[in-house]
């Protein structure tokens, strides 16, 4: 049975057959109107959407000096995918030095504090900062002193033949003031540090001196021997301000020079003691005794390191014992022949370190000889500072918690303490969550890290001694300001010394204390390092070996790949541990600010700066490492800024998302490594 259609039909009936040319063309026709339809009517929607609900400038005044901040430090002519750092930090002439420029703030900042008019409990840590800070600035008196209180500093160690009054004291005793009274290590550094088999154990360590001539390992003769002859020229300066006659103070100057160079010569390089398995070794002080005669450690460690109670069987740690042996039989010789001259040695090694304590004389040599050194290394001339400037360095050199007190309690409301620790736990939270996701961390490590990290407390601002006046009064009762400047330097480099000592001795808290002095990636790379042992060689027995070795060689290779600037270089293994947390921090912080835009509305840009926030994120991390490297700081352990900014970058895949980076590029490689 079928339906009859009818003689009448509908205009739909009418229409051309499904299968039929005309038809097909038609439905395409009428299927773009409607696409081109929702596509206006979408586009409509995103534009009302973008003005209404996506990120707004924000015109606070705060902002406004960040985008101006922003737009004076960086270059936008350069390509940020090939040169981040020059496009956040090179601006047109010149490198923008974050560093400088917040420290040079907080230095204005402590200037103002410790130059208000304010009535201070007796005896308390302010009151002696302050006392000690216009001390500093009082260069009249400083002036009027002369040289005088240098000349009783010598005197008490027993004079010199510079100066025609000198008794041939007992060596040892004189090094034990040295290291006790004045904090001068002429032939090695002592310090406490922790122990290499517990952390939370300090332990005496003994390593190679540090010398003031800047000498490198690999350095051209002839810049070598200018270096010295500029050295022996300010080294005769220092004598003769000190009355010496000339003809004797070349001799013992000279003699002096020649025996920091061949003290020079016994050093090890880091590299190579680490090749040959020789960091370090765990000898007594008996021991010690054995490797090197000449000095007395026992006596010495012990005035050094008041109230710890050594003795012979003292376990200590020794970073480069063939540097001690031969170091030993120098002295050794120079106290049979050259008495005069190896106190001559100790002497002006002293008065260089407490040189910046003393008159204009002084200072003028110094700033000479500056000048001279930074001339032969190719470095540029150093600015010439105010003396305020000094003076707020020393003052918070020797009072640290207290201006940390005083600076938090102006600098840090309740408002900005609440959004650190804010920030602060949001990190935690991304670092646990990440550290749940390691493929080389098996469940039993991954349950170690994560409560270590749980664990920790955020403490912000300064010890707790140093906010109650009769705390602090207890804590700086040793220091006696006065009756000069110079005296007033020395009673606290005591003072400092013995909190150093009693701080170490002091049971270790369950916590790590952290301190807000940056954001994000840096708060992540200072958490990492609590990680640091599980990077090294045997240091996490229970994590898939292969895996862990294949990322550290992956990250080893990424950064090698990377060209350094001239005058610089690419560290060692230290150096390769803090790449490792550069790496690390910043992908933990972008993961942390990632979930935060997830959850929280709100978000604003810098007005009229073409960056989105994910953009400024990124250009916010690089900030922080505005400044050139200096040959002057080869003992940073970090890599180059450059290095800094350009390798975690390149380990990012969104830095490449969000500034388009063409692959194959420097920030957008063809392979990356995940390390944490």
């Amino acid at each position: 049975m079928g339906t009859l259609w009818s003689q009448e039909s509908t205009p739909e009936e009418r229409l051309p057959m499904e299968g039929s040319r005309p038809w097909a063309v038609a439905k395409r026709v009428l299927t773009a109107i409607q696409v081109l339809g929702l596509l206006l009517c979408f586009s409509v929607l995103l534009f009302y959407i973008f003005q209404n609900c996506g990120p707004r400038p924000c015109e606070t005044s705060v902002c406004l000096d960040l985008r101006d901040h922003y737009l004076a430090s960086g270059n936008t002519s350069v390509a940020p995918c090939t040169d981040f750092f020059g496009f956040a930090c090179g601006r047109v002439k010149g490198t923008y030095n974050s560093f400088q420029e917040l420290a040079t703030k907080n230095k204005n900042r402590l200037r103002r504090i410790l130059e208000a008019r304010n009535s201070w409990y007796s005896g308390s840590g302010e009151e002696k900062a302050f006392q000690f800070y216009n001390s500093c600035m009082d260069t009249r008196a400083i002036e009027a002193a002369g040289t005088g209180p240098l000349r009783q500093v010598i005197e008490e160690l027993g004079g010199w033949r510079i100066s025609g009054n000198w008794t041939s004291l007992n060596f040892n005793r004189t090094l034990r003031l040295l290291m006790s009274q004045y904090g001068h290590f002429p032939f090695f550094r002592a310090y406490l540090g922790p122990h290499p088999a517990s952390p939370h154990t300090p332990v005496i360590q003994i390593d190679q001196p540090e010398f003031d001539v800047p000498l490198k390992q690999d350095q051209e003769q002839k810049t070598y021997a200018q270096i010295f002859r500029e050295y022996l020229t300010y080294l005769n300066q220092l004598g003769t301000l000190l009355g010496g006659d000339p003809h004797e103070v070349q001799q013992h100057a000279s003699m002096s020079l020649s025996m920091t160079s061949q003290l020079f010569q016994f050093l090890r390089p880091l590299e190579q003691r680490r090749a040959q398995g020789k960091l370090f070794q765990m000898v007594t002080i008996d021991q010690l005794k054995e490797i090197a005669p000449a000095i007395d450690w026992l006596s010495c460690l012990q005035a050094t390191f008041t109230p710890m109670s050594l003795s012979p069987s003292q376990s200590l740690v020794v970073h480069d014992v063939e540097y001690l042996k031969n170091m030993s039989q120098l002295v050794e010789e120079m106290l049979l022949n050259q008495r005069d001259f190896l106190q001559s040695h100790m002497i002006l090694g002293l008065v260089e370190t407490l040189s910046p304590a003393l008159d204009s004389q002084f200072q003028k040599a110094r700033r000479k000889l500056s000048q001279k050194l930074r001339e032969l290394t190719e470095q540029p001339p150093m600015r010439a500072r105010p003396r305020w400037m000094k003076c707020v360095e020393d003052t918070g050199t020797f009072f640290e918690p207290t201006l940390a007190a005083l600076f938090v309690r102006e600098a840090f409301d309740p408002s900005t303490r609440s959004a650190a620790m804010e920030l602060f736990t949001a990190i935690r939270d991304a670092l646990i969550t990440r550290l749940r996701n390691l493929p080389w961390m098996n469940e039993e490590t991954q349950n170690m890290a994560q409560d270590k990290v749980a664990q920790l407390q955020v403490e912000m601002g300064a010890s707790e001694w140093a906010l109650k006046p009769e705390l602090a009064r207890q804590e700086y009762r040793d220091i006696q300001l006065g009756p000069n400047f110079l005296q007033s330097v020395l009673s606290c480099v005591r003072s400092l010394q013995a909190r150093i000592v009693q701080s170490f001795l002091q049971p270790c808290p369950q916590h790590r204390a952290v301190n807000f002095g940056a954001a994000g990636s840096i708060m992540a790379h200072e958490l990492l390092h609590i990680f640091y042992q599980l990077l090294l060689p045997g240091g996490c027995p229970a994590c898939d070996t292969h895996a862990l070795q294949e990322a550290l060689l992956c990250l080893k290779r990424h950064y090698a790949a990377f060209p350094l600037p001239s005058g610089t270089w690419g560290g060692d293994s230290l150096t390769f541990l803090e790449n490792a947390a550069d790496v690390g921090g910043l992908a933990i912080a972008l993961q942390a600010y990632s979930k935060r835009l997830l959850w929280h509305r709100g978000e604003t840009v810098l007005p009229r700066l073409d960056l989105s926030p994910q953009q400024i994120f990124f250009r916010s991390y690089a900030q922080v490492m505005c400044r050139e490297p200096s040959p002057q700081e080869s003992y940073d352990t970090h890599s180059p800024p450059h290095l800094r900014v350009h390798g975690p970058l390149s380990s990012t895949p969104a830095f490449a998302r969000y500034f388009c980076c063409a692959r194959g590029t420097l920030l957008n490689p063809s392979s990356r490594c995940q390390l944490w």
